[in-house]
């Protein structure tokens, strides 16, 4: 590392850059903190373990959090951008590593939101150079756009039926039969229409089990919806990128890669080139 680079600087190389082998073996450093942070967490859930070594814990995971709070500090402090960082996704999350940590001094259960320290072990992306992988998750994003508005008529529609068919049971059933509200009776619409069916509630009489056959059938019939709308839109995102050649007949910009021929007119997009002898 060149010596004559300030200290700040030299931190920025080690936390920031993981393309220098000192930046790659303090995120990796860091990765492993995380794990074993995560092992700490799980394994003080059980009961029995918790009970006979919750101090030893304790002690444990707050060493994680000043760690994880120190790293935060030096984060900010060699950053050129400190509030860039600070209101960036990685910033975001690397400040909720240590806020579970803190609050668990007043509320014990809280330590147990540790778990979300996992979210940080996307930094194993950029230390083992597979950032392809979250480039290709764009297209995953382009077709979530693309299909928001027909997944939320979807949704909407989804939510009308299972309040009628709610409804419906509660005045065929009544609460004799636990029907005892209509939101007790969208609960069960819910979880019949999407095929999860705990049983905890069932219909008794006749009518309300043919209503009840009914709400499956429809469940299997639109269960498919949202991913062939999901699917369609992330086709159309890997199709490749469109080129915008303006149609001198219609004015349609958008057309396939490569295509020669408006789509919506047919007129031909590129004049042909006369060569005089």
């Amino acid at each position: 590392m060149d010596s004559s680079l300030s200290r700040r600087e030299r931190l920025h190389i080690v936390i920031f850059e993981a393309n220098t082998p000192a930046g790659r073996m303090f995120d990796k450093a860091v990765l492993v903190a995380i794990l074993l942070s995560l092992l700490v967490t799980i394994i003080d859930s059980i009961e029995s373990i918790h009970r006979d070594y919750a101090m030893l814990f304790a002690w444990i995971e707050w060493g994680f959090t000043l760690m994880f709070a120190i790293e935060y500090m030096l984060r900010l402090y060699c950053s050129p951008r400190p509030l860039k960082y600070a209101f960036s996704f990685y910033g975001l999350v690397d400040l909720l590593a240590i806020v579970p940590g803190v609050l668990s001094i007043y509320y014990s259960d809280a330590q147990y939101l540790l778990i979300v320290r996992i979210i940080r072990m996307l930094r194993i992306f950029r230390v083992l150079k597979l950032g392809t992988y979250l480039r290709q998750a764009n297209y995953l994003l382009a077709a979530l756009r693309g299909s928001k508005q027909k997944i939320i008529v979807f949704l909407v529609t989804v939510s009308t039926l299972v309040t009628v068919f709610g409804t419906l049971m509660y005045v065929i059933e009544g609460p004799e039969h636990g029907f005892t509200s209509i939101p007790k009776g969208i609960y069960w619409a819910i979880v019949t229409l999407t095929t999860v069916g705990f049983g905890d509630i069932v219909p008794k009489t006749p009518l309300g089990q043919m209503l009840s056959s009914l709400v499956m059938i429809t469940g299997y019939s639109i269960i498919a919806v949202p991913t062939g709308i999901f699917t369609a839109e992330l086709a159309n995102a890997m199709r490749g990128e469109q080129l915008k050649h303006d149609c001198p007949v219609c004015s349609k910009n958008l057309h396939e890669h490569g295509a020669a021929f408006c789509s919506r007119c047919g007129n031909q997009l590129f004049k042909k080139t006369e060569h005089t002898a």
